[in-house]
């Protein structure tokens, strides 16, 4: 997908020329399995100059999550959703990245998904040097809230099963509309990958649970992924319908292929 790296290296040579003292920022969102991961460590290991890390890499950790389950609501255990992310480490990723001088080794957050919590300190991969820019994706990022989303009542399964009364689909607006909002504001750019349909994005992410595995998902199997994608069907149909702020909207067709690039 040259289109996307051809777009990101335009934004920040654009960001760059009107900020010369500070690294250009740039988000990439996009449903799961979009490729917005893969492409973003592809630019970035092509880039030196370049710093990346993801949403997924600032999950609050499994006991942290532990407490909002019993805090806010039994659902907020899943991670993904908003108010499952340490948005204050974002900030202070960046903005470490940001101070650093020509030596500076900034520690880049990861998350261990296999144990369903942070990975050490000690694991955590290091940027060295300033850079130029700094990548960040994640599924959710540039997702906007307000009554278009529908929070007041369920869309699948999961929230009336679950969620009869609202609390989680609350929490989840709330978290999206203040925290959420003011980290994304922040950007300098924001690049949406948008899928299809929803229909897609869910065969794309049974495609990455069959990729790891190394074999076809069970029907057992595929149900709990059902249930899984629940969790982030709202956020994901809403921003197909073009609820994100997003600036630049990269239309992708089912094979992930690029079908043209949009200015907004």
């Amino acid at each position: 997908m040259t289109e996307i790296a051809d777009l990101i290296s335009r934004l920040v040579a654009e960001t760059r020329a009107a900020n010369s003292d500070r690294p250009a920022l740039i988000g990439v969102g996009g449903a799961q399995g979009s490729g917005k991961s893969y492409q973003c460590r592809a630019y970035a290991a092509a880039h030196t100059s370049i710093a990346h890390f993801s949403l997924d890499d600032v999950y609050f950790t499994r006991t942290e999550r532990e407490d909002l389950a019993r805090e806010v609501h039994p659902l907020c255990i899943t991670r993904g959703p908003p108010g499952t992310h340490d948005l204050d480490l974002a900030d202070r990723t960046i903005a470490a990245l940001e101070q650093a001088d020509d030596d500076t080794r900034t520690s880049l957050p990861r998350f261990d998904k296999a144990r369903d919590d942070r990975a050490p300190e000690s694991a955590w991969p290091a940027f060295v040097g300033r850079p130029d820019a700094i990548l960040f994706d994640g599924w959710c990022v540039g997702a906007v809230a307000g009554k278009e989303l529908g929070f007041d009542r369920p869309i699948n399964t999961l929230e009336q099963e679950n969620d009869g009364d609202g609390t989680w689909r609350c929490a989840t607006e709330y978290y999206l509309a203040t925290d959420y909002a003011d980290f994304f504001a922040a950007f300098d750019a924001l690049i949406y990958l948008r899928a299809p349909s929803w229909e897609i994005v869910r065969a794309w992410r049974g495609q990455q649970e069959e990729e790891t595995l190394g074999r076809p998902l069970s029907p057992e199997e595929n149900l709990a992924l059902d249930r899984f994608v629940m969790h982030y069907e709202r956020i994901t149909r809403a921003m197909l319908a073009g609820h994100h702020m997003a600036g630049w909207i990269v239309h992708l067709d089912e094979k992930r292929n690029v079908v043209r690039v949009e200015q907004r």
